[in-house]
């Protein structure tokens, strides 16, 4: 999956998207999915958000065959075509694409690819069809086609992520009749399709760029500026969208910054026109602007080692706007190109990402036999926030799983005839925290409802500790996992230090903590709380003991703020996900291992 990043990190966290001169001064920013090779963009995470930008993807080439499919024709052999459609959440199909038409075969291998988008963070529904096309419209174009006309000889319906999670990266399923020829006989052999996917090298080429910029202006009024950059691109809606930032660089007006990447998918093409702008960092969210130029990556490749080019900032003259050409310029110190490591490499060679939840039953979620406790559950089968995010994000993280078996914990509760604990087995066992699949974190959740007494406070560091002590165990032991933790909680917490002490230290793990935050009564003091620990908001987190933590390892979203929003909890919650997943493996310089098909298409 594409992505720009600085190879800043953690330790060196720049901010916003955008000032009061080029955007909304409370920028709010949303971090893209994937990555090209590392560190993650969270500076920009809210801002995208707000502007409906939905992350960025990988290009996939599906190739289609088919075997023992059904003989519809008397004299011959089926002349069978397939088409591709994508499912809605609201089930209605979207048609993609179809193959060419093979005359007389029962074991067809199509030729015709489709290019699609994967996009981690979504739950990817894609169903595919095979028809028999009658002889008398073999001279038609398959785009002319009426399917109606043709013999339904079966479909397949399955998640991209359940093809492209698979090692060999391919996934033979039995055709069945569906839905809309269920009067058919059901329990025929309709034979078997085979979907194969293949990730875009396009995806891969990646720009590395280091920056450099002279006799930056003064904005601050008792020291020198804080200086980063954002670059952004150009959509057709003449909105700039922001693809990537540098870290801030403290008190200094002639910066050099630590390396960028740009996926040259995620550009566009090496043409396509960037807007950078320098700002100077504030902690409030309003940056200031010290200038701007816009150059394609053609253009940046050539200031390679030459005088820079002059930044400038929109003057208003009389009536209209002008460009003021600055004293400061800014310099190409190195520009590379280079194939990275995708997410999708690291995937397909058997890497894992293992799914872990943790509930909060504090007294303040209220009674759950009562209508308006968070926990209530409904007779009518209508989720609770809690049952929804746990499937939501399960749903999507399961298919990354080999053994599906998830651990679970609540804290904050007295479990029967024990003292408070903040770390408990929904499971019922004292020894395993595991279930078996996403229902069975369900129903673990259900039944420890009536299983415990609601109590309190809502402390985060024994079961962040429980997760790093699976995910240390697995690092020992050379597993090739990724853990991600669910926490969903209604409240702040009450050990904001030990939190802090156990995520910095987490930090230097294969794990990733994702917050769901419910209920309202404490929502405006729980997202000023959160602030502090989500390193998005442009700081850095620091232990009691000083050390700082080697990555930003932390993603908070209010559930309220999404409800009824076009962005669901679950893109906000996942879509950084990959981009925390690379920047482990490269700050440790952990490569994929090679999946047992190596064909890439171009």
């Amino acid at each position: 999956m594409g992505n720009c990043f600085s190879d800043g990190g953690a330790k060196s966290a720049a901010a916003g998207g955008g000032g009061a001169t080029s955007a909304s001064p409370n920028n709010h920013h949303h971090h893209q999915s994937g990555a090209g090779g590392a560190a993650s963009n969270d500076a920009i995470d809210l801002y995208l958000n707000s502007h409906g930008y939905r992350g960025l993807f990988s290009q996939i080439e599906l190739s289609l065959s088919a075997s023992n499919l059904r003989d519809r024709d008397t004299f011959s052999k089926s002349d069978p075509m397939a088409v591709v459609y994508t499912k809605g959440r609201d089930g209605k199909l979207e048609e993609v694409g179809r193959t060419e038409v093979i005359l007389n075969s029962l074991d067809p291998v199509w030729i015709a690819k489709h290019i699609v988008k994967y996009h981690f963070e979504i739950l990817q529904t894609y169903v595919f069809r095979v028809y028999d096309v009658d002889s008398q419209f073999h001279n038609v174009p398959v785009k002319m086609l009426k399917l109606d006309e043709q013999q339904f000889l079966g479909e397949v319906t399955c998640a991209l992520s359940e093809i492209v999670s698979r090692p060999t990266q391919s996934l033979t399923l039995s055709l069945v009749n569906g839905e809309e020829h269920a009067k058919d006989n059901h329990f025929q052999k309709l034979g078997v399709l085979t979907i194969r996917a293949e990730e875009c090298t396009s995806s891969k080429t990646t720009a590395e760029i280091i920056f450099r910029c002279t006799d930056l202006e003064y904005k601050d009024l008792f020291s020198k500026s804080d200086p980063f950059l954002v670059i952004s691109k150009t959509v057709e809606s003449g909105s700039p969208i922001p693809v990537c930032k540098t870290e801030v660089k403290k008190n200094d007006h002639n910066p050099t910054w630590k390396p960028v990447f740009l996926n040259l998918q995620q550009i566009g093409t090496k043409d396509t026109l960037l807007t950078i702008e320098c700002f100077n960092f504030n902690s409030n969210g309003r940056h200031d602007l010290l200038g701007k130029t816009q150059k394609s990556l053609a253009d940046l490749e050539n200031l390679l080692n030459e005088e820079g080019e002059s930044l400038f900032v929109p003057d208003v003259v009389g009536q209209s706007i002008q460009n003021k050409v600055l004293k400061s310029r800014l310099f190409v110190e190195k520009y590379s190109e280079s194939t990275q490591h995708t997410f999708l490499d690291y995937i397909s060679g058997g890497c894992e990402m293992n799914f872990m939840v943790a509930v909060d039953y504090t007294a303040s979620n209220g009674n759950p036999r009562l209508p308006d406790s968070l926990h209530y559950i409904d007779p009518s089968g209508r989720p609770n926030a809690y049952q929804k995010a746990i499937k939501d994000v399960g749903d999507v993280l399961q298919c990354y799983d080999s053994d599906k078996r998830y651990p679970c914990w609540g804290f904050g509760a007295r479990p029967i005839d024990g003292p408070v604990s903040h770390c408990f087995n929904l499971s019922g066992s004292s020894i395993h925290s595991e279930v078996d699949g996403i229902q069975g974190i369900l129903t673990a959740y259900d039944g420890a409802l009536h299983n415990v007494q609601f109590a309190g406070p809502t402390l985060f560091g024994p079961i962040i500790h429980a997760a790093s002590e699976i995910a240390s165990q697995s690092l020992a032991n050379n597993e090739h996992k990724y853990f991600v933790m669910l926490i969903i909680t209604d409240g702040v917490i009450t050990d904001l230090q030990e939190t802090i002490d156990s995520l910095v230290k987490a930090s230097d793990l294969p794990l990733s903590v994702l917050i769901v935050g419910v209920g309202g009564a404490d929502f405006k003091e729980m997202e000023t709380f959160w602030q502090v620990l989500d390193a998005d908001k442009g700081g850095r987190l620091e232990s009691s003991s000083g050390q700082i933590a080697s990555r930003d390892i932390v993603q908070f979203v209010p559930l309220q703020r999404l409800q009824g929003g076009e962005i669901s909890v679950v893109h906000s919650l996942l879509a950084e996900l990959p981009s925390k997943f690379l920047t482990y493996m490269r700050s440790r310089d952990i490569q994929p291992q090679q999946p047992r098909n190596s064909q890439k298409c171009t």
